[in-house]
């Protein structure tokens, strides 16, 4: 699919961006499809080896047996276990992250992280997966253990709970530790915002700008939080790039998945998901023939949850297709919600040609591809879309 993407690319600019695209600047985004396609493939071609050799050498049953040499009770073991794969796993692909940030981004002129700040996010990610992610794993396992025939309904219901609280707590004490966020200053801008948000019924709990430049300079913008709780959160390269009309329509858009409900029934679609997936987990727990296929000689629940990621990831896969067949449904109706909420839709379609600029967007990616990957239609198909309705 990758490489039919590739061979989708077409040499000449379409109709509809010829007033933004250059033939320099389409063919660099053209460049830069190519180069994170083919580093993509690159990537898939040395890890999915590297993890079938792993699992052929015995590598799962090395860390289980250095887990429980620790003499440590099941739960600690579990932790322990998941630790040290998570570590493998991230020393595997720290080089890959390395040469798309500073070498790919770079060579785009996207990227402004700095090494300081690269080294910093592992950090900060590491500690919050021990400190939040620790027990929460935690609590899966002992209910596991313990609860029974019902356990599956207890690990998802905390499951739920945990994400449901986080949609709290992390636009305020976790992303605060990477993002800079600064209320937007009194203006134009803001009045225009609030005017727009107030002639809609929509209340939020602020406006703010976020430091995006500190890492990349690409556009984006979103809302974070439910109820009273939401914020409108613009990168500053946002701001910088585009005008007031179309930063509202923008923001029009991502209003509109509030006021269509997208974000409720996707949230509910997750979280039927995840109910399905743990059913399906409590049936091969501790399964014989799993844990033979990994080479393992110990049975555990912790193992168990790992090696069904391995097992799930088609049905995953398959559920992620109709997952973004309905995700791209609802950035057509966005978009008509935006277009018939302000001035019409040539604000977003301006604002949607400068984010693609920007962004060096693949312009014309294949629909097969398309269909698999996109949770956002290609954003030709948007301003059609958009502009069929004027």
């Amino acid at each position: 699919v990758a490489v039919l993407n590739l061979k989708s690319l077409h040499p000449v600019i379409p109709q509809e961006f010829t007033d933004v695209f250059d033939k320099d600047k389409y063919a660099e985004s053209q460049k830069y499809t190519r180069a994170t396609t083919r580093f993509g493939l690159l990537q898939n071609s040395i890890m999915t080896p590297v993890t079938i050799l792993f699992i052929l050498l015995g590598g799962f049953n090395w860390v289980d047996n250095f887990a429980r040499s620790l003499e440590q009770d099941s739960i600690i073991t579990g932790l322990v276990f998941t630790g040290l794969l998570l570590l493998l796993s991230g020393l595997a692909g720290l080089p890959f992250s390395i040469y798309a940030t500073f070498v790919i981004e770079e060579r785009f002129g996207f990227n402004k992280t700095t090494v300081k700040t690269f080294i910093l996010d592992i950090f900060k990610s590491i500690i919050l997966g021990i400190v939040i992610g620790g027990p929460l794993l935690s609590l899966v396992l002992w209910f596991f253990e313990t609860g029974g025939g019902l356990a599956w309904l207890y690990c998802w219901l905390i499951v739920v709970c945990f994400i449901l609280v986080m949609q709290f707590i992390a636009p305020v004490a976790i992303m605060p530790l990477f993002n800079k966020f600064i209320p937007l200053e009194e203006g134009e801008l803001k009045d225009s915002i609030t005017d727009y948000a107030r002639s809609q019924g929509f209340k939020i709990k602020g406006i703010y700008t976020m430091d995006g430049s500190k890492r990349s300079t690409k556009l984006n913008a979103f809302f974070t939080g439910f109820g009273k709780f939401r914020r409108i959160v613009f990168f500053d390269t946002l701001m910088e790039k585009l005008s007031t009309n179309e930063i509202v329509a923008v923001l029009a858009h991502e209003m509109g998945h509030y006021k269509k409900n997208h974000i409720f029934k996707m949230m509910a679609a997750s979280i039927l998901q995840m109910g399905i997936m743990f059913y399906i987990l409590s049936l091969f727990l501790n399964n014989k023939g799993l844990f033979a296929a990994f080479g393992m000689d110990h049975l555990s629940i912790y193992a168990s949850l790992i090696f069904f990621g391995f097992l799930y990831s088609p049905i995953s896969m398959i559920l992620g297709i109709v997952v973004n067949f309905f995700s791209r449904r609802h950035e057509y109706e966005a978009d008509a919600f935006a277009a018939s909420t302000t001035s019409g839709p040539q604000d977003l379609v301006s604002g949607l040609k400068k984010l693609s600029i920007s962004n060096l967007a693949n312009l014309t990616p294949h629909p097969l591809h398309v269909f698999l990957n996109y949770s956002h239609p290609p954003v030709l198909a948007r301003i059609k879309a958009l502009q069929d309705k004027r």
